[in-house]
């Protein structure tokens, strides 16, 4: 069996749509055999994890699965080798710079409940 990493693509709906367009892309691990069985399990996490529900002012949430959008084979688990890169271009360098730091904050490295664990 061979490690991949897929990065699933969900937009997220909000009442009737009439909003920004979000989307979450999430990066999965997913052991296959070859990249063709990692697409279709990934495919099928997505699919599986649409959901529909209502919010805190009693508006339809819809999470679509779109599709996957990249898959690629991890050949050796190496130190410091980079899962995932993304260009953010933002309009207040100062605010999108408080926003991360801010969130790495709130790490509580003592609560391993926190960490990634297997479904």
């Amino acid at each position: 069996m061979n490690w991949y990493i897929a990065k699933i693509i969900f937009q997220i709906v909000c009442g009737n749509g009439q909003h920004t367009p979000q989307f979450d892309e999430q990066l999965r691990l997913v052991s296959a055999g070859d990249a063709e069985e990692a697409y279709t399990k990934a495919c099928q996490l997505g699919r599986k994890e649409e959901d529909t529900f209502y919010n805190e002012k009693k508006q339809l949430v819809q999470w679509r699965f779109i599709n996957v959008s990249e898959l690629f084979r991890l050949s050796d688990f190496i130190d410091g080798a980079e899962l995932h890169s993304r260009i953010e271009e933002k309009e207040d360098a100062r605010e999108y710079i408080q926003v991360v730091n801010r969130k790495a904050a709130q790490f509580d490295f003592s609560a391993t409940d926190q960490m990634l664990t297997p479904a």
